[in-house]
């Protein structure tokens, strides 16, 4: 007989307590008759603004075109290049293409499974504009050393935080690092809606208030279309569960980080485990881990009724629409981490006798 499920995520238990909350401000949500950029968006974007220790927020429609808009506001020359990590996130790379411009992929340190400081220097050129960092699965990158390095060769830096919600380095949130902070809020993420939703923090009045335009068909007053813009508007439903989580969100990530001390002490050195650094908070969007036999401890597991996952089992060059662009292309460290990485169960709703479970069997292997 097999031992009770232990589910890689269940949202409808992770968001239980919020949705409570939220059912009493739903009908008061419902009555107001504001749904499109009223008052629960305002209000989220100035709360989460001063959360991340930016000027301003601007809420969009999901984190794609949080990446895809920054870059185009940044107004470059077609085919300028964005040095981003050559395992980062399919859409991390797709919004480089969509904005025009072209994707240089760096090989990410080993370790931390970011974009290497050093690897960068290497393809700076006089085309290179812009770094991509990819906080990827909840770790910062070296967003000083990047920042240096931004700073020492007049490179714009857009930060990817879609993972990073909380994350930190010397207290410092990821998002208030660069030029631009690109969040998605997909119900997945430690500050996850009840569907998409994203938004770009920056510093800059004038950029905001770009962003502002751009994201509503190039208008800010009503039927007067001052520039070429999109439609992608957080939707004010969102905003409102947002408004309720993000007062919590320290309570997931803190969660989030105890389950995450449990298997770093607990869990056997057979498995590579995410490294700890000084003065440097992760938010464990993922807690994973990587061997060689990644694909038979995931069916060993199974036995046990212990659901886990891979983020990502295809690297993104390897993707079939991405081939025009970086076939024939080779990344070793990638491909290793894509080949032998896996994530177990860490969620806000997974409690501390369930990781020590998923530990036990794990060990046994």
């Amino acid at each position: 007989m097999k031992s009770k499920k232990i589910f890689f995520e269940n949202l409808s238990k992770s968001n239980f307590f919020f949705i409570q909350k939220f059912k009493k401000e739903y009908r008061k949500f419902i009555n107001n008759g504001k749904y499109i950029l009223s008052e629960s968006v305002d209000s989220f974007e100035k709360s989460f603004a001063k959360y991340i220790g930016t000027n301003y927020c601007v809420g969009v429609g999901n984190g794609l075109d949080a990446l895809t808009i920054s870059l185009k506001l940044l107004n470059l020359p077609k085919y300028s290049e964005v040095l981003v990590a050559s395992n980062a996130y399919f859409a991390s790379i797709l919004s480089i293409i969509n904005a025009n411009l072209k994707p240089i992929l760096v090989e990410p340190n080993i370790k931390t499974y970011n974009i290497d400081v050093f690897e960068i220097q290497k393809h700076i050129n006089k085309r290179t504009k812009v770094i991509m960092a990819v906080n990827l699965y909840g770790k910062p990158c070296d967003l000083i050393e990047i920042k240096k390095i931004c700073l020492k060769n007049k490179l714009f830096l857009i930060e990817d935080c879609a993972q990073s919600h909380g994350a930190s380095i010397n207290k410092k949130l990821t998002g208030s690092f660069g030029d631009f902070g690109c969040f998605s809020f997909y119900p997945t993420k430690n500050l996850g809606a009840l569907g998409d939703g994203g938004a770009i923090v920056c510093n800059n009045k004038n950029i905001s208030d770009k962003l502002k335009k751009f994201r509503n068909y190039g208008s800010i007053n009503r039927y007067h279309n001052e520039i070429l813009g999109i439609n992608s508007r957080l939707d004010e439903f969102q905003a409102a569960f947002l408004n309720i989580k993000l007062k919590y969100l320290e309570k997931i990530n803190n969660h989030k980080n105890i389950l995450a001390n449990i298997y770093n002490k607990f869990l056997k050195t057979d498995f590579i485990k995410p490294i700890k650094e000084t003065n440097v908070k992760d938010s464990y969007y993922l807690y994973t881990i990587r061997h060689p036999h990644r694909n038979k401890i995931r069916d060993y597991l199974i036995k046990y009724n212990i659901h886990t996952d891979v983020h990502y089992p295809t690297p993104p060059y390897k993707q079939p629409c991405f081939l025009q662009y970086f076939n024939k292309k080779k990344f070793s460290i990638s491909e290793e981490i894509h080949n032998s990485i896996m994530s177990l169960p860490i969620s806000f709703a997974h409690t501390k006798d369930q990781i020590y479970r998923v530990i036990e069997i794990l060990n046994k292997y």
